[in-house]
């Protein structure tokens, strides 16, 4: 594609001369034409008798809307007339829209009448537009135009500028897709124009910051190409970058530092017991740190049997860490400390900075960490845990089961709920990290080192927002082909943006926004807290599915159902069982069971009937994962259950045959036990629920095709 960008630039900045926020209609069609983005035949007519001569030019019938930068709203200033099929009409409609707009302006500015070509009626009407997003910056926009885009909301989002892959993409992204594909006989739409349409409009936006706002609405697609009737373009001034960006070698080297340290210092240690200072250097001592431990206190020449210092510049040797247990107002001199001792990471416990109005302090922070290069976790965090260094730098209490799994939080609340789910499920982490205030360290950091980290197989990171929506992009990516990425985004329901005066600004939510850059980063997104949890726990349990087809195997009808309702609402496949497959599975179930999908082996089988067919489930190559309905009897009582499926499943994956295999279990309590002997097992099992298990795997399901694993 090639533009015209000296055409673009010399519009923007006449316009930003006369300190204009808004375009007129002949400068967006200049602008409009510079990307080759079709907009009907027009002219600007400063008499009636150019009027009438650019109407009978480009053909009737035309429309007729006032110019002026003063009168953003033209209809609700009467300034537009359509449908106009002769030059008398012509000749009315410029007088009395002239007239009309100085009625409702009388100080307005009017430029002239813009004389423009009707479009014919049919098409499906669309919105395409982009906004300046707070988090991601220029992202593009696609929708149903018309009443549709106002009632239904049914909008999606992309990071600007967007590729042709990912235009596409948005075609299929709203919920009227079919649309546009026909229906009831009507004709398709060109895709191939409807997408290079969206292209052309976020390298636009992405070309030229300036540009705030972009509103094509309506656009007609026709079989036979787009047009975009109405234009409207808002410019600004661009959002200056305040971020300092470190490269991916720099976030590394200091990540290495903060969560493998060999040395710790604790600035604010204390023998006191209840102060921040003393739980730290005890869990730092109890939970088995291999590496030195300094306190630093000026008042104090031993703290738990250790030597204390009066100040971090007096600690001898290379110091990776340093702990902060000290009230706000102290943190600015005790960081210069740092910075000077040339220790690379700061970890700052204390609360009282920007989260209680107290901004100006937190910025003195960052200043000094920039200035002597300092990483800082923090302000307001409950600390960090490092499981696999025997680290626990926090005052919360100790967590040593080591495992696949990192959790990071914003929010010290959700740190310690995500440590009591932890302990409860036995999950096995290789970090729990706060994030707090994040006046430096954020999540694309952490997630660039997990990404590397050897002992890390899912990242789970619980956000209120994001600093730089474009940096956690650009690592989630980088990310996700090598392990999943769950991302619980608080404030869901708080999305909506301020209207912006068009309906692309107007409905640039917050969490809609989030929501679909969230997906094309290839994050999987959870609903809850609980649901966060759960998918960290179970997807590095879960084999990676080698195909989309899913098959229920279950001892309760109604189970089935439910479980069937559940895979739909995953985006899961339901496997037809194809004739010779439904033989065999027939041959090991009752006569009044069902054969099908789901297969119902009915409730009172024994176990020879539940390994049967979960091996025949597992050997034939074409399926590809099993869903386990178990309902409690005495017949095949819940351990029994879990340990022939236990013993199966671990048969196959020693031949090379892995599949996820997951279960829902019914029944008295005796199933809770069932199902933690499963998950132990690789077998993801939840007891009184048809809806979790089959979440995980539709999370599982999710991040294989992000990953590019699965087509």
């Amino acid at each position: 594609m090639t533009y015209d960008n000296d055409a673009v630039r010399a519009v923007l900045d006449a316009a930003r001369a006369e300190g204009r926020t808004a375009l007129t209609a002949p400068e967006g069609k200049r602008i409009t034409d510079a990307y080759g983005i079709p907009t009907p035949a027009e002219g600007l007519a400063e008499t009636v008798d150019e009027a009438v001569s650019l109407a009978d030019r480009i053909g009737f019938p035309v429309v007729l809307k006032i110019v002026s930068p003063d009168i953003l709203h033209k209809t609700d200033a009467g300034g537009v007339r359509v449908g106009l099929a002769s030059c008398a009409e012509v000749r009315g409609a410029f007088t009395a829209i002239v007239d009309n707009a100085r009625s409702y302006d009388p100080e307005a500015r009017i430029q002239g009448v813009q004389v423009q070509q009707m479009v014919p009626d049919g098409g499906q009407e669309v919105i395409v537009g982009a906004v300046t997003d707070p988090t991601f910056g220029k992202v593009v926009a696609f929708g149903l135009g018309g009443v549709l885009v106002e009632v239904l909301k049914d909008i999606t989002f992309r990071l600007a500028p967007a590729t042709e892959d990912e235009a596409l993409s948005m075609l299929d992204g709203i919920r009227a897709a079919e649309v546009l594909r026909g229906v009831r006989g009507g004709p398709a739409v060109d895709r191939g124009a409807l997408a290079d349409l969206i292209v052309r409009v976020s390298r636009l936006v992405a070309d030229f910051p300036e540009i705030t706002e972009v509103d094509l609405n309506p656009v007609f697609a026709t079989p036979s190409g787009v047009l975009a009737a109405d234009v409207r373009l808002l410019i600004g001034d661009p959002a200056p970058q305040e971020r300092r960006r470190y490269s991916r070698e720099e976030i590394l080297s200091a990540m290495r530092r903060l969560m493998q340290p060999r040395s710790v210092a604790v600035v604010g240690a204390s023998n006191e017991q209840g102060k921040i200072g003393n739980s730290v250097m005890r869990n730092l001592i109890d939970g088995g740190f291999p590496g030195e431990i300094h306190p630093v206190n000026p008042k104090a020449d031993d703290i738990l049997g250790r030597k204390a210092y009066k100040s971090v510049t007096d600690v001898p040797g290379e110091v990776d860490v340093a702990v902060f247990a000290i009230p706000a107002k102290f943190v600015p001199a005790a960081l210069e400390e740092v910075g000077r001792k040339g220790i690379p990471n700061a970890v700052l416990i204390p609360s009282g900075f920007a989260e209680t109005g107290e901004h100006e302090l937190q910025r003195r922070i960052v200043e000094i960490a920039e200035e002597y290069g300092v990483r800082v976790l923090g302000p307001n965090i409950y600390g960090y845990y490092s499981t696999w260094q025997d680290l626990c730098a926090t005052f919360c209490t100790p967590y040593d089961v080591k495992g696949p799994v990192a959790l990071t939080s914003q929010s010290g609340g959700i740190g310690m709920a995500i440590l009591g789910f932890a302990r409860t499920t036995k999950t096995g982490v290789s970090a729990i990290v706060g994030l707090g205030n994040k006046s430096d360290v954020d999540e694309d950091d952490l997630l660039t080192w997990f990404a590397e980290d050897d002992r890390t197989q899912c990242i789970a990171m619980h956000l209120e927002d994001l600093k730089d929506g474009r940096a956690f992009v650009e690592a989630a990516r980088a990310t996700v082909p090598r392990k999943p990425v769950v991302v619980l985004k608080a404030g869901r329901t708080a999305a909506g943006a301020k209207a912006a005066g068009s309906h692309t600004g107007a409905l640039a939510g917050d969490d809609a926004v989030y929501d679909d850059i969230l997906r094309q980063a290839g994050v999987i997104r959870a609903p809850g807290l609980n649901e966060m949890l759960e998918y960290a726990r179970a997807l590095p349990v879960l084999p990676t599915p080698q195909g989309d087809n899913v098959v229920i195997i279950t001892g309760a009808g109604g189970s089935g159902v439910l479980l069937s309702d559940a895979i739909v609402d995953n985006g899961l496949s339901l496997m037809e069982i194809p004739d010779d497959l439904d033989a065999a599975f027939r041959r090991f179930i009752p006569p009044f069971g069902a054969a099908g999908n789901p297969v119902d082996i009915t409730g009172g089988e024994p176990p020879s009937t539940y390994e049967a067919t979960i091996r025949l489930g597992l050997e034939d190559p074409r399926i590809h994962s099993l869903v386990l309905g178990y309902w409690h009897t005495i017949v095949t009582p819940p351990m029994v259950f879990a340990e022939l499926t236990a013993r199966v499943v671990e048969e196959f994956r020693a031949r090379g045959i892995a599949k996820p295999v997951v279960a829902s279990l019914a029944g008295d309590t005796e199933v809770e036990e069932a199902c933690a002997y499963l998950f132990e097992r690789g077998v993801v099992a939840y007891p009184y629920t048809t809806e979790k298990p089959v979440a995980v795997l539709g999370a599982k399901y999710r991040w294989a095709r992000s990953a590019g694993l699965l087509t």
